[in-house]
């Protein structure tokens, strides 16, 4: 009997037309380094009296889907999840490389069908209305560069064959974090040891009654853009703006020798005050815990662009 493996595993990814309703075609196949998304139903325990100490049989409670994706910042694939992130981005050139431009602030995001395979048992998962609550990924100087998906997803429907055909495979083009670079208000923000980037689109559950437990949709409030940057103490330059409650724009971006580029632009970056610690003889860090905002004159928060030969997302 083969036993599953994760070096055998197989996801597939496509959008939606209808929430909830996996699409007969048009499913990529996606990388990935690690997947927590599954479809959980627990057991209610019997409250009831007057059958002995032994208890009666639990009943079952709701369907909950969701979970985390731990995916490669790469150029061609991540658009898919900066699309589920954004909603559909604006594409501009007649030919590649073709440049993608997610905008921050859609009131509507698009739901996926997202099929996880294990064909040794077999057994292949195919979750409809999944929407993206969460993104999350790091800067520093070393190690793989990879993003977490955090994923809300209406159910699981679990079969012995594949429903997503023979997806089409992307060129993988994986950025690293040597490929990385910050900048402050358009200047190079020096002395960065590490970085983090969170977009949430915190995702309201429609709980409603249904005779098969799982959710009618997730709908997007309001969101959020935050983060921490970890620097060693040189100058006063972040300090003085967290002092003065000031706003500046802040880029992490990535671009690839052969062209390919990601860049991720956040338009009002507030700072708070940060404390000033030294812990020892070695060099002094401070931490800020950024926040957010929407701009007011660009009249969104955040713009993501990326540049790669793929000519619709």
């Amino acid at each position: 009997m083969a036993r599953a493996q994760g070096a055998r595993a197989l996801m597939a990814l496509a959008f939606e037309t209808t929430y909830g309703t996996p699409p007969a075609s048009g499913f990529r196949r996606m990388p990935f380094a690690s997947s927590s998304l599954g479809a959980e139903q627990p057991l209610l325990n019997s409250e009831l009296l007057g059958y002995g100490r032994d208890p009666l049989a639990p009943i079952k409670d709701a369907v909950t889907a969701d979970g985390d994706i731990v995916v490669p910042l790469d150029a061609e694939a991540f658009g898919f999840w900066l699309k589920a992130a954004f909603g559909a981005p604006t594409t501009t050139g007649a030919e590649a490389p073709y440049s993608h431009e997610f905008q921050s602030g859609s009131w509507t995001l698009p739901s996926m069908s997202i099929e996880t395979g294990m064909p040794e048992v077999p057994r292949y998962a195919m979750y409809s209305g999944c929407v993206l609550d969460q993104i999350t990924w790091q800067m520093q100087r070393s190690g793989l560069l990879t993003a977490t998906a955090r994923l809300v997803a209406q159910g699981e429907t679990v079969g012995t064959t594949t429903s997503a055909g023979t997806p089409a495979a992307l060129e993988l083009k994986r950025f690293g974090h040597f490929n990385g670079a910050i900048t402050r208000n358009g200047t190079a923000l020096g002395n960065v040891v590490s970085a983090e980037i969170t977009y949430a689109n915190n995702l309201d559950r429609i709980e409603t009654i249904r005779n098969d437990g799982r959710i009618d949709g997730a709908d997007p409030s309001i969101a959020a853009l935050t983060g921490r940057i970890e620097v060693r103490f040189a100058d006063q330059t972040l300090v003085t703006q967290a002092i003065n409650g000031e706003a500046c724009e802040m880029e992490f971006a990535y671009v690839l020798p052969s062209g390919e580029s990601f860049t991720f632009t956040v338009h009002a970056v507030y700072l708070p005050r940060p404390r000033i610690e030294i812990s020892g003889p070695q060099g002094v860090q401070a931490t800020f815990d950024w926040q957010a905002a929407r701009d007011g004159v660009i009249g969104r928060m955040c713009t993501a662009t990326l540049i790669n030969d793929i000519e619709v997302y």
